[in-house]
């Protein structure tokens, strides 16, 4: 596998109208690159596309909803027909939690898992046979460093990017050889509309674009998987490993997490 690659002409964003997706949007924004963007807040995607064509990018702009499979669907096979697929990042997300029992309910519990999971897969299927007609291609999934270890203050949202970590991993195996590339991404704490509504102390917590950096240099290199800021990664790997009872009472004691 190559170390470093070419910058990919024809680029597909979901949730790129706040945090990690409008951040890559903008680092990837640039002359001769074709990007399109999608997100949920019509004005804010806007906002980034009118940055990213300053840039000297051509930008497409949608609406879709990650969640309709059809709307997905047709819109990544609109794209491989009009400008063919180079790189599809899978960002759109939600996050949940609350601050006591029962506030994590059944509805945001099945929402985050129609974003988080089946936003992904109705994202990514529908590109890979549009990129192994073209031999080849690049996905990149956005999982969490929660994803290592379910935790306490957002279940759903840890067992969402669980299954997004796991998924990911398997299907970089199953293309292993088809010239379709995958990557998992697993930030940790990165300023963004999830992150506003915590109100406890994020540790290593940076800024959008420092992140946008890291994940481009990661996907650019081909990296399996990008997990950061390295200490981060080294105490999730840690808390996994250690015996449930002991990782859950370390984690009990974490605070709870607002809904996003």
């Amino acid at each position: 596998m190559p170390s470093s690659t070419p910058t990919p002409r024809s680029i597909v964003i979901t949730g790129a109208s706040s945090g990690i997706g409008e951040a890559l949007a903008e680092a990837y924004a640039a002359p001769g690159v074709t990007l399109w963007l999608s997100g949920r807040n019509r004005r804010r995607l806007a906002d980034v596309a009118a940055r990213c064509r300053d840039a000297g990018a051509t930008v497409h702009a949608d609406t879709v909803d990650v969640t309709d499979r059809a709307a997905m669907r047709a819109w990544i096979s609109r794209i491989g027909a009009l400008s063919g697929l180079d790189l599809i990042i899978a960002n759109a997300g939600i996050s949940g939690g609350g601050s006591g029992i029962g506030d994590e309910d059944e509805e945001q519990v099945r929402d985050i898992f129609a974003v988080n999971m089946a936003g992904v897969l109705n994202t990514v299927l529908p590109a890979l046979p549009l990129m192994a007609a073209r031999d080849g291609g690049q996905i990149a999934i956005m999982s969490s460093m929660a994803g290592f270890r379910g935790m306490p203050s957002a279940p759903a949202y840890a067992a969402s990017k669980a299954a997004v970590l796991s998924y990911g991993d398997g299907l970089r195996g199953e293309l292993r050889g088809s010239g379709i590339d995958v990557s998992v991404i697993c930030p940790g704490f990165v300023k963004s509309r999830i992150t506003d509504a915590n109100d406890f102390p994020m540790p290593f917590f940076m800024p959008a674009e420092k992140a946008a950096r890291i994940i481009q240099r990661g996907l650019q290199r081909r990296h399996a998987r990008i997990a950061f800021p390295r200490r981060m990664r080294a105490i999730m790997w840690l808390l996994a490993a250690l015996p449930a009872g002991l990782s859950d009472a370390i984690l009990s004691k974490a605070p709870r997490k607002r809904p996003s």
